[in-house]
Protein backbone atom coordinates (compact mmCIF):
# COMPACT_ATOMS: atom_id res chain seq x y z
CA UNK A 1 0.00 0.00 0.00
CA UNK A 2 1.30 3.58 -1.17
CA UNK A 3 0.56 5.42 2.22
CA UNK A 4 1.63 8.71 0.68
CA UNK A 5 -0.03 8.23 -2.40
CA UNK A 6 -3.21 7.91 -0.36
CA UNK A 7 -2.54 10.97 1.75
CA UNK A 8 -2.27 12.83 -1.66
CA UNK A 9 -5.66 12.21 -2.93
CA UNK A 10 -7.30 12.35 0.48
CA UNK A 11 -5.55 15.94 1.26
CA UNK A 12 -6.41 16.94 -2.57
CA UNK A 13 -10.17 16.40 -1.76
CA UNK A 14 -10.70 17.11 1.93
CA UNK A 15 -7.81 19.71 3.39
CA UNK A 16 -7.06 16.96 6.32
CA UNK A 17 -3.24 17.65 6.37
CA UNK A 18 -1.13 20.86 6.52
CA UNK A 19 1.76 18.80 6.11
CA UNK A 20 2.61 15.50 4.54
CA UNK A 21 6.44 14.43 4.77
CA UNK A 22 8.26 13.33 1.29
CA UNK A 23 8.60 9.99 2.36
CA UNK A 24 6.80 7.06 5.38
CA UNK A 25 8.07 3.67 5.79
CA UNK A 26 5.81 0.76 5.58
CA UNK A 27 4.65 0.18 9.52
CA UNK A 28 2.18 -1.29 12.04
CA UNK A 29 0.82 1.91 13.33
CA UNK A 30 0.73 5.51 11.63
CA UNK A 31 -0.18 8.48 13.68
CA UNK A 32 -0.97 12.02 12.80
CA UNK A 33 -0.01 14.71 15.04
CA UNK A 34 -2.52 17.93 15.18
CA UNK A 35 -0.72 20.65 14.24
CA UNK A 36 -0.82 22.48 17.50
CA UNK A 37 1.89 19.54 18.96
CA UNK A 38 5.33 19.91 17.92
CA UNK A 39 7.36 16.98 15.41
CA UNK A 40 10.98 17.14 15.33
CA UNK A 41 12.34 18.95 11.70
CA UNK A 42 8.08 18.83 10.42
CA UNK A 43 6.41 22.24 10.56
CA UNK A 44 4.50 22.78 13.56
CA UNK A 45 2.21 26.33 12.75
CA UNK A 46 -0.98 25.65 15.35
CA UNK A 47 -2.46 26.41 11.85
CA UNK A 48 -0.98 29.64 11.98
CA UNK A 49 0.52 31.64 9.46
CA UNK A 50 2.48 33.51 12.24
CA UNK A 51 4.48 30.35 12.77
CA UNK A 52 4.97 29.40 9.04
CA UNK A 53 8.19 27.41 8.64
CA UNK A 54 8.50 26.67 12.19
CA UNK A 55 10.04 24.01 12.53
CA UNK A 56 11.10 22.79 16.24
CA UNK A 57 14.21 20.33 16.84
CA UNK A 58 12.03 18.25 19.32
CA UNK A 59 9.19 15.77 19.06
CA UNK A 60 6.49 17.04 22.36
CA UNK A 61 6.62 14.17 25.14
CA UNK A 62 3.89 12.42 23.65
CA UNK A 63 5.18 12.57 19.93
CA UNK A 64 8.47 10.78 21.29
CA UNK A 65 6.97 8.28 23.53
CA UNK A 66 4.76 6.86 20.52
CA UNK A 67 7.80 6.62 18.11
CA UNK A 68 9.63 5.21 21.00
CA UNK A 69 7.32 2.38 20.09
CA UNK A 70 7.17 2.22 16.93
CA UNK A 71 4.61 4.73 15.36
CA UNK A 72 5.45 5.75 12.11
CA UNK A 73 4.30 9.53 12.01
CA UNK A 74 2.17 10.60 8.80
CA UNK A 75 2.47 14.07 9.02
CA UNK A 76 0.79 17.18 10.62
CA UNK A 77 -3.07 17.25 10.90
CA UNK A 78 -5.81 20.78 9.60
CA UNK A 79 -6.89 23.06 12.82
CA UNK A 80 -8.83 26.02 14.10
CA UNK A 81 -5.78 28.49 14.22
CA UNK A 82 -4.19 27.65 17.59
CA UNK A 83 -7.30 26.06 18.10
CA UNK A 84 -9.69 28.81 18.26
CA UNK A 85 -13.22 27.07 17.02
CA UNK A 86 -15.54 24.27 17.19
CA UNK A 87 -16.07 24.22 13.56
CA UNK A 88 -12.36 24.25 12.10
CA UNK A 89 -13.56 27.11 9.26
CA UNK A 90 -10.80 29.35 11.25
CA UNK A 91 -8.13 28.25 9.89
CA UNK A 92 -5.41 30.65 9.51
CA UNK A 93 -4.13 32.61 6.60
CA UNK A 94 -3.07 30.36 3.95
CA UNK A 95 -4.49 27.36 5.48
CA UNK A 96 -7.61 25.48 3.48
CA UNK A 97 -11.03 24.27 5.50
CA UNK A 98 -11.32 20.74 6.40
CA UNK A 99 -14.44 19.05 4.74
CA UNK A 100 -16.59 16.53 6.60
CA UNK A 101 -15.87 13.20 5.27
CA UNK A 102 -19.61 12.20 5.16
CA UNK A 103 -20.61 15.68 3.04
CA UNK A 104 -18.02 18.08 1.93
CA UNK A 105 -20.39 21.09 2.19
CA UNK A 106 -20.29 20.77 5.90
CA UNK A 107 -17.67 20.98 8.63
CA UNK A 108 -15.14 18.75 10.07
CA UNK A 109 -16.01 20.05 13.72
CA UNK A 110 -13.13 21.96 15.48
CA UNK A 111 -10.71 22.32 16.22
CA UNK A 112 -8.60 19.26 15.65
CA UNK A 113 -10.95 18.87 12.30
CA UNK A 114 -7.96 17.31 10.66
CA UNK A 115 -7.30 14.73 12.96
CA UNK A 116 -10.91 13.69 12.93
CA UNK A 117 -11.66 13.95 9.40
CA UNK A 118 -8.48 12.03 8.32
CA UNK A 119 -9.46 9.13 10.92
CA UNK A 120 -12.11 8.82 9.51
CA UNK A 121 -10.72 8.37 5.99
CA UNK A 122 -8.13 6.76 6.11
CA UNK A 123 -8.26 3.04 4.27
CA UNK A 124 -4.86 2.00 6.73
CA UNK A 125 -4.49 1.17 10.50
CA UNK A 126 -4.46 5.04 12.03
CA UNK A 127 -4.17 6.74 15.26
CA UNK A 128 -4.50 10.86 15.29
CA UNK A 129 -3.15 12.96 18.20
CA UNK A 130 -5.94 15.57 18.69
CA UNK A 131 -5.63 18.54 21.21
CA UNK A 132 -8.70 19.74 23.24
CA UNK A 133 -9.35 23.24 25.25
CA UNK A 134 -12.92 22.64 25.51
CA UNK A 135 -14.13 20.41 23.07
CA UNK A 136 -11.66 20.08 20.14
CA UNK A 137 -11.37 16.46 20.51
CA UNK A 138 -14.81 14.83 21.20
CA UNK A 139 -16.71 17.99 19.16
CA UNK A 140 -14.83 16.74 15.52
CA UNK A 141 -14.87 12.96 16.65
CA UNK A 142 -18.85 12.98 16.90
CA UNK A 143 -19.07 14.94 13.90
CA UNK A 144 -16.51 12.51 11.94
CA UNK A 145 -17.53 9.82 13.34
CA UNK A 146 -15.11 8.18 15.12
CA UNK A 147 -14.17 7.59 18.84
CA UNK A 148 -12.07 10.34 20.30
CA UNK A 149 -10.67 10.16 24.28
CA UNK A 150 -9.51 13.55 25.89
CA UNK A 151 -7.70 12.35 29.10
CA UNK A 152 -7.87 13.86 32.11
CA UNK A 153 -5.48 17.21 32.90
CA UNK A 154 -2.58 15.93 33.75
CA UNK A 155 -3.00 12.31 32.42
CA UNK A 156 -0.72 13.29 29.06
CA UNK A 157 2.51 15.38 28.58
CA UNK A 158 1.82 19.10 27.46
CA UNK A 159 5.24 19.43 26.81
CA UNK A 160 5.85 20.45 23.43
CA UNK A 161 2.14 21.70 22.64
CA UNK A 162 2.02 25.25 21.39
CA UNK A 163 -0.38 26.21 24.47
CA UNK A 164 -3.75 27.89 23.88
CA UNK A 165 -4.60 27.54 27.47
CA UNK A 166 -2.40 26.30 29.75
CA UNK A 167 -4.96 25.25 32.36
CA UNK A 168 -6.82 23.15 29.82
CA UNK A 169 -5.11 21.88 27.13
CA UNK A 170 -4.82 18.72 27.13
CA UNK A 171 -3.77 15.78 24.29
CA UNK A 172 -5.97 13.04 23.23
CA UNK A 173 -6.36 10.22 20.46
CA UNK A 174 -8.80 9.45 18.29
CA UNK A 175 -9.44 6.13 16.16
CA UNK A 176 -11.98 3.85 14.81
CA UNK A 177 -11.82 1.75 17.10
CA UNK A 178 -11.48 1.27 21.39
CA UNK A 179 -8.15 -0.65 20.96
CA UNK A 180 -5.81 1.75 19.12
CA UNK A 181 -7.98 4.25 21.60
CA UNK A 182 -6.62 2.35 24.87
CA UNK A 183 -3.11 1.37 23.59
CA UNK A 184 -1.62 4.84 22.22
CA UNK A 185 -3.35 6.22 25.16
CA UNK A 186 -1.64 3.72 27.72
CA UNK A 187 1.85 4.76 25.50
CA UNK A 188 1.34 8.63 26.08
CA UNK A 189 0.14 9.03 29.63
CA UNK A 190 2.27 9.26 32.73
CA UNK A 191 4.56 11.68 34.56
CA UNK A 192 6.94 13.66 32.61
CA UNK A 193 9.59 15.71 34.03
CA UNK A 194 9.57 18.46 31.68
CA UNK A 195 5.74 18.98 32.91
CA UNK A 196 5.15 19.99 36.39
CA UNK A 197 1.62 19.93 35.61
CA UNK A 198 1.44 15.71 35.08
CA UNK A 199 0.24 13.77 37.66
CA UNK A 200 2.07 10.67 39.35
CA UNK A 201 -0.75 8.91 39.48
CA UNK A 202 -0.27 5.57 38.52
CA UNK A 203 -1.11 4.35 34.24
CA UNK A 204 -3.49 1.55 34.45
CA UNK A 205 -3.33 -1.02 31.51
CA UNK A 206 -6.32 0.48 29.84
CA UNK A 207 -6.51 -2.29 27.50
CA UNK A 208 -7.97 -4.28 30.11
CA UNK A 209 -11.05 -2.17 30.23
CA UNK A 210 -11.75 -3.50 26.82
CA UNK A 211 -12.73 -7.05 28.23
CA UNK A 212 -15.13 -5.64 31.31
CA UNK A 213 -18.78 -5.46 31.13
CA UNK A 214 -20.95 -2.88 31.75
CA UNK A 215 -23.19 -5.16 33.76
CA UNK A 216 -23.93 -3.04 37.21
CA UNK A 217 -22.23 0.34 35.98
CA UNK A 218 -24.29 3.66 37.53
CA UNK A 219 -24.71 5.70 34.16
CA UNK A 220 -26.13 8.98 34.94
CA UNK A 221 -28.18 10.73 32.24
CA UNK A 222 -27.70 14.60 31.49
CA UNK A 223 -31.46 15.37 32.09
CA UNK A 224 -31.71 18.17 30.41
CA UNK A 225 -29.92 17.27 27.61
CA UNK A 226 -32.61 15.19 26.24
CA UNK A 227 -35.21 17.81 26.66
CA UNK A 228 -33.91 21.16 25.82
CA UNK A 229 -32.05 22.64 22.36
CA UNK A 230 -31.13 19.40 20.91
CA UNK A 231 -31.79 17.82 17.73
CA UNK A 232 -34.79 15.27 18.09
CA UNK A 233 -32.84 13.23 15.34
CA UNK A 234 -29.81 13.28 18.16
CA UNK A 235 -31.92 12.52 20.82
CA UNK A 236 -33.36 9.68 19.06
CA UNK A 237 -30.05 7.49 18.66
CA UNK A 238 -29.30 8.64 22.18
CA UNK A 239 -32.30 7.15 23.49
CA UNK A 240 -31.31 4.10 21.15
CA UNK A 241 -27.91 3.38 22.78
CA UNK A 242 -29.33 3.81 26.53
CA UNK A 243 -31.04 0.72 25.81
CA UNK A 244 -28.55 -1.01 24.76
CA UNK A 245 -26.53 -0.27 27.77
CA UNK A 246 -29.50 -1.42 29.77
CA UNK A 247 -29.82 -4.62 27.55
CA UNK A 248 -26.26 -5.29 28.87
CA UNK A 249 -27.46 -4.69 32.84
CA UNK A 250 -26.26 -0.87 33.25
CA UNK A 251 -28.22 0.63 35.51
CA UNK A 252 -29.38 4.09 34.27
CA UNK A 253 -29.99 7.39 36.28
CA UNK A 254 -30.96 10.67 35.25
CA UNK A 255 -29.02 13.69 37.03
CA UNK A 256 -28.43 16.93 36.43
CA UNK A 257 -25.17 19.75 36.63
CA UNK A 258 -27.13 22.92 37.10
CA UNK A 259 -24.01 24.90 37.95
CA UNK A 260 -22.20 23.61 34.74
CA UNK A 261 -25.47 24.16 32.58
CA UNK A 262 -25.97 28.03 33.56
CA UNK A 263 -22.05 28.66 34.13
CA UNK A 264 -19.98 26.51 31.82
CA UNK A 265 -19.67 28.65 29.17
CA UNK A 266 -18.94 32.18 30.09
CA UNK A 267 -16.16 30.67 32.93
CA UNK A 268 -14.97 28.63 30.21
CA UNK A 269 -14.48 31.82 27.71
CA UNK A 270 -12.91 33.86 30.40
CA UNK A 271 -10.25 32.05 31.64
CA UNK A 272 -9.36 30.08 27.98
CA UNK A 273 -9.34 33.88 26.38
CA UNK A 274 -7.24 35.48 29.18
CA UNK A 275 -4.60 32.36 29.11
CA UNK A 276 -4.61 32.40 25.11
CA UNK A 277 -4.42 36.21 25.15
CA UNK A 278 -1.05 35.64 27.88
CA UNK A 279 0.15 32.71 25.59
CA UNK A 280 0.13 34.48 22.07
CA UNK A 281 2.14 37.93 23.47
CA UNK A 282 5.26 36.06 22.66
CA UNK A 283 3.97 36.19 19.16
CA UNK A 284 4.95 39.64 18.49
CA UNK A 285 7.84 39.67 15.64
CA UNK A 286 10.97 40.04 17.78
CA UNK A 287 11.09 37.03 19.99
CA UNK A 288 8.97 34.45 18.05
CA UNK A 289 6.55 33.64 14.51
CA UNK A 290 7.30 35.86 11.43
CA UNK A 291 8.73 39.24 11.74
CA UNK A 292 8.94 41.90 9.20
CA UNK A 293 11.21 45.09 9.04
CA UNK A 294 11.35 46.92 11.96
CA UNK A 295 9.62 50.20 11.66
CA UNK A 296 8.03 53.52 14.07
CA UNK A 297 8.14 52.43 18.20
CA UNK A 298 7.57 48.76 19.05
CA UNK A 299 4.25 48.89 19.75
CA UNK A 300 3.49 50.04 16.20
CA UNK A 301 5.77 47.10 14.87
CA UNK A 302 3.91 44.26 17.22
CA UNK A 303 0.74 45.45 15.99
CA UNK A 304 1.29 45.40 12.45
CA UNK A 305 3.09 41.92 12.47
CA UNK A 306 -0.25 40.58 14.57
CA UNK A 307 -2.21 42.47 12.46
CA UNK A 308 -0.95 40.59 8.96
CA UNK A 309 -0.35 37.34 10.31
CA UNK A 310 -3.34 36.54 12.68
CA UNK A 311 -6.77 35.58 11.48
CA UNK A 312 -10.04 37.06 13.17
CA UNK A 313 -10.86 35.43 15.39
CA UNK A 314 -7.18 34.98 16.93
CA UNK A 315 -7.71 38.78 17.14
CA UNK A 316 -10.74 38.82 18.53
CA UNK A 317 -9.85 35.92 21.47
CA UNK A 318 -6.72 38.18 22.13
CA UNK A 319 -8.64 41.51 22.30
CA UNK A 320 -11.28 39.52 24.65
CA UNK A 321 -8.65 37.77 26.92
CA UNK A 322 -6.74 41.35 27.45
CA UNK A 323 -10.14 42.54 28.62
CA UNK A 324 -10.85 40.08 31.09
CA UNK A 325 -7.02 40.26 32.82
CA UNK A 326 -6.79 44.13 32.75
CA UNK A 327 -6.64 45.86 35.80
CA UNK A 328 -10.09 46.90 37.65
CA UNK A 329 -11.47 43.68 35.79
CA UNK A 330 -9.72 40.87 36.47
CA UNK A 331 -10.84 40.28 40.08
CA UNK A 332 -14.69 40.88 38.08
CA UNK A 333 -14.16 37.98 35.49
CA UNK A 334 -10.99 36.48 35.29
CA UNK A 335 -10.49 35.40 39.68
CA UNK A 336 -14.24 34.98 39.85
CA UNK A 337 -14.28 32.44 36.52
CA UNK A 338 -11.64 30.54 38.66
CA UNK A 339 -14.15 30.67 41.85
CA UNK A 340 -16.75 29.14 39.20
CA UNK A 341 -14.69 26.68 38.02
CA UNK A 342 -13.60 25.20 41.67
CA UNK A 343 -17.67 24.68 42.15
CA UNK A 344 -18.20 22.98 38.79
CA UNK A 345 -15.56 20.41 39.56
CA UNK A 346 -17.34 20.25 43.42
CA UNK A 347 -20.98 19.55 41.26
CA UNK A 348 -19.03 16.94 39.51
CA UNK A 349 -17.34 15.50 42.68
CA UNK A 350 -21.05 15.45 43.97
CA UNK A 351 -22.95 13.24 41.20
CA UNK A 352 -19.74 10.78 40.65
CA UNK A 353 -20.32 9.47 44.39
CA UNK A 354 -24.12 8.21 42.60
CA UNK A 355 -22.80 7.65 38.96
CA UNK A 356 -19.92 6.05 37.57
CA UNK A 357 -20.22 7.81 34.12
CA UNK A 358 -22.02 11.15 32.96
CA UNK A 359 -23.98 10.57 29.20
CA UNK A 360 -24.92 13.17 27.22
CA UNK A 361 -25.21 13.48 23.60
CA UNK A 362 -21.58 15.17 22.50
CA UNK A 363 -23.25 17.95 20.39
CA UNK A 364 -26.49 18.94 20.28
CA UNK A 365 -26.41 19.53 16.56
CA UNK A 366 -25.63 17.63 13.51
CA UNK A 367 -22.77 18.67 11.23
CA UNK A 368 -23.47 22.50 9.84
CA UNK A 369 -23.27 23.51 6.60
CA UNK A 370 -20.56 26.20 6.08
CA UNK A 371 -23.25 28.54 5.01
CA UNK A 372 -25.12 27.70 8.64
CA UNK A 373 -22.00 28.50 10.23
CA UNK A 374 -21.50 31.57 8.26
CA UNK A 375 -25.34 32.45 9.38
CA UNK A 376 -24.09 32.23 13.01
CA UNK A 377 -23.43 35.19 15.21
CA UNK A 378 -19.95 35.12 17.19
CA UNK A 379 -21.98 34.17 20.65
CA UNK A 380 -23.84 31.29 18.63
CA UNK A 381 -19.99 29.94 17.64
CA UNK A 382 -19.40 29.82 20.91
CA UNK A 383 -22.29 28.01 22.60
CA UNK A 384 -22.28 25.22 20.26
CA UNK A 385 -19.59 24.20 22.89
CA UNK A 386 -22.09 24.11 25.58
CA UNK A 387 -22.18 20.16 26.43
CA UNK A 388 -18.37 19.69 26.73
CA UNK A 389 -16.66 22.81 28.11
CA UNK A 390 -17.79 21.88 31.47
CA UNK A 391 -15.54 18.66 31.39
CA UNK A 392 -13.10 20.77 29.92
CA UNK A 393 -13.11 22.97 32.89
CA UNK A 394 -13.29 20.73 35.87
CA UNK A 395 -9.73 18.70 33.92
CA UNK A 396 -12.26 15.80 33.36
CA UNK A 397 -11.92 12.64 31.45
CA UNK A 398 -14.05 12.24 28.41
CA UNK A 399 -14.93 10.78 24.80
CA UNK A 400 -17.19 10.49 21.93
CA UNK A 401 -18.48 7.20 20.97
CA UNK A 402 -20.11 7.50 17.70
CA UNK A 403 -23.68 5.47 18.29
CA UNK A 404 -25.42 5.88 14.43
CA UNK A 405 -26.32 8.27 12.22
CA UNK A 406 -29.31 10.87 11.08
CA UNK A 407 -29.67 12.27 7.69
CA UNK A 408 -26.79 10.60 6.39
CA UNK A 409 -24.37 12.31 9.17
CA UNK A 410 -22.57 10.46 11.96
CA UNK A 411 -24.05 11.21 15.32
CA UNK A 412 -21.83 10.98 18.86
CA UNK A 413 -22.18 10.10 22.48
CA UNK A 414 -20.36 11.91 25.33
CA UNK A 415 -19.40 9.94 28.25
CA UNK A 416 -18.04 12.07 30.76
CA UNK A 417 -15.78 9.81 34.52
CA UNK A 418 -14.25 10.96 37.17
CA UNK A 419 -10.19 12.03 37.21
CA UNK A 420 -8.37 9.49 35.77
CA UNK A 421 -11.12 7.03 35.05
CA UNK A 422 -10.59 6.80 31.41
CA UNK A 423 -10.54 3.31 31.51
CA UNK A 424 -14.44 3.52 32.68
CA UNK A 425 -15.00 5.35 29.49
CA UNK A 426 -13.10 2.72 27.19
CA UNK A 427 -15.68 -0.06 29.45
CA UNK A 428 -18.81 2.16 27.75
CA UNK A 429 -17.07 2.74 25.11
CA UNK A 430 -16.91 -0.83 23.56
CA UNK A 431 -20.06 -1.65 23.58
CA UNK A 432 -20.60 0.19 20.40
CA UNK A 433 -17.28 -0.41 18.98
CA UNK A 434 -18.37 -2.28 15.81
Amino acid sequence: MNIRKELDTINKEYHYLNYIPETIPEAETYISVKDSICVKDMPSTAGSAILKDYKPVTHATCVQRLVDHHYTIIGKTAQDEFGFGSFAVNVGLGFSVPLNPFDKNRCTGGSSGGAAGLTQKASFSHVALGESTGGSIVTPASFCGVFGLCPTYGRISRNGVIDYGNSLDKVGPLAKNCTDIATTLHTMAGYDPYDSTTSTERVPPYDTYLSLSVEGMTIGVLKDTLHEGVAPEIVKEIERAIETLKGHGALIKEITLPLSKKFGIPAYYIMCTAEASTNLAKYCGLRYGAAEKLEGSFNEYFAAVRSKYLGEEAKRRIMLGTFVRMAGYRDAYYLKSLQVRQKIITEYQQAFKNVDVILSPTVNILPPTFAEIKQLSVVENYMLDVLTVSPNVAGLPHMNIPIGFAKGLPVGMMVTANHFQEGKLLQVAKEFDA
